[in-house]
């Protein structure tokens, strides 16, 4: 237990807030995304500047603390807080700072997609970001970072030009293709294993016309249209990103559609959407040109903070008829009726990019599965997590074996693995040289092999 002395030390060298559990703001500080995550920190720092946060991290070496970081508290695992330790909380970190001339951006963790996109977009500008808008930016990107604009330009992480850390050790240093150049490669799709970033440093593009929307239609089409949707992934442009999704209407009542972005001529909007507009006319149309922004935040309503979410997701290289099946058998059967799946097309220059050349390795034209449960009360977890640990047995064997890891909620050692892929071993060196003794832990976990590595909580 820390005395008040070492309290108010920590206080002492903080510019933003120190909470303790007995301060007014900790338990709403504390509380995430992910209802299910219950965890009660030592000590909350909310940090404001990048001292504050290498103060709180030479704190917590010197009281021998576990340390969890916040950014917008939205990943589903819920890393960002831990018990008895030091939260590092960066979410109050929210500058940003748009160069129009170079097209670049230096942004604090602290941002959502949505801050982020509404800075850049108003000078006609942005880069991949999301398709959540509440999401936070230092996650989405340290994990790789799919978004509408990934066919097009890449990932996020793609898109990371430098960052500003502070390392295991509490020291601040630049990484960039030309100083720590190692680090830099790590961060791209790495995680938060090898640092706390307190500025990301990111290649913006200019801003071009956005066909976005929603394409629904009674669930008893569920099976044909992601035939219709594998015949249409199959020849998609770099500019169109479509994803499946099975979810419930307003009034409780399945439905399955096509969500739709589409960033390029508009002249061959109808040339790209031409398969999918062929389907069967649809219960609702939402497909439109909307402002960025727009497209960004239409999935919001799905995913507010505070439900109990429990997720389970891989990728595969291709949607066979038998895994048809057996999506279409499980989604009657799910416990909640706010629980959903979906299915996201990554290609283009999401795909392009050689595999070793940052740390995210799943560099294919593929799909990505999601089970998402979904439930507003705390006695119906046991039921939801059932139901998704069965479909999930009854769909691996139709999966590739491959992980994104900001998808992952606590799943082990193997499933780490499978979001690294060949180059786990070297995201292990890198851990080696950064963190040797696994201070930076709360996370998806990349344990090192040398000094003493501290168990994963």
């Amino acid at each position: 237990m820390l005395s008040e002395r070492a309290t108010q030390d920590l206080r002492k060298r903080l510019q933003g807030e120190l909470l303790l559990p007995s301060d007014p703001g900790y338990d709403e500080a504390r509380h995430i995304f992910n209802a299910m995550i219950d965890r009660r920190p030592t000590v909350i720092a909310r940090c404001s500047t990048t001292q504050d946060v290498a103060a709180s991290v030479q704190f917590a070496r010197e009281h021998n603390l576990a340390v969890s970081v916040k950014g917008a508290g939205h990943n589903v695992a819920g890393n960002a807080v831990c018990d008895d330790g030091v939260m590092i909380d960066c979410s109050r970190m929210k500058g940003i700072e748009v160069d129009t001339k170079k097209r670049t951006a230096k942004a604090q963790p602290g941002l959502t997609l949505g801050e982020f996109d509404r800075a850049t977009t108003a000078q006609a500008l942005f880069t991949t970001m999301g398709v959540v808008s509440k999401t936070g930016i230092a996650g989405l990107t340290l994990g790789g970072g799919f978004g509408w604009l990934m066919g097009k330009f890449g990932l996020a992480c793609d898109n990371l030009t430098a960052a500003e850390v502070v390392t295991a050790e509490g020291e601040v240093v630049r990484a960039s293709g030309e100083e720590n150049a190692d680090l830099l490669w790590g961060l791209r799709g790495g995680g938060g294993n090898f640092g706390i970033v307190t500025r990301f440093e990111f290649r913006l593009h200019p801003v071009e016309p956005v066909i976005g929307g929603l394409l629904l239609y009674p669930f008893e089409r569920a099976k044909e249209l992601m035939q219709c949707y594998r015949e249409a992934v199959a020849n998609s442009p770099d500019e169109l990103i479509l994803l499946v999704a099975m979810e419930a209407g307003p009034d409780g009542t399945p439905l399955c559609g096509f969500g739709v972005g589409y960033c390029g001529d508009p002249a061959q909007n109808d040339k790209a959407l031409a398969r999918v507009r062929a389907f069967a006319r649809p219960v609702v149309d939402t497909v439109a040109e909307v402002p960025y922004i727009q497209q960004q935040s239409m999935l919001d309503e799905g995913y507010p903070f505070g439900r109990y979410y429990y997720w389970k997701a891989g990728l595969m290289d291709q949607l066979s008829d038998e895994a048809m099946d057996v999506l279409v058998e499980y989604f009657p059967r799910r416990p909640s009726v706010l629980t959903q799946m979906f299915l996201e097309h990554i290609h283009g220059a999401a795909s392009r990019v050689p595999v070793t050349a940052t740390a995210f390795p799943h560099r294919y034209n593929q799909l990505n599965f999601s089970a998402l449960a979904i439930w507003l009360d705390e006695k119906e977890t046991e039921a939801n997590m059932t139901w998704v640990r069965e479909l999930w047995g009854d769909l691996r064997p139709h999966l590739a074996g491959r992980a994104y890891v900001n998808y992952l909620s606590q799943e082990g050692a193997e499933r780490v693995r499978e979001a690294y892929g060949p180059n786990y071993n070297r995201l292990v060196a890198l851990k080696n040289k950064y963190d040797p003794t696994n201070f930076f832990r709360f996370n998806q976990n990349i344990q090192p092999t040398v000094g003493k590595a501290a168990a994963v909580d």
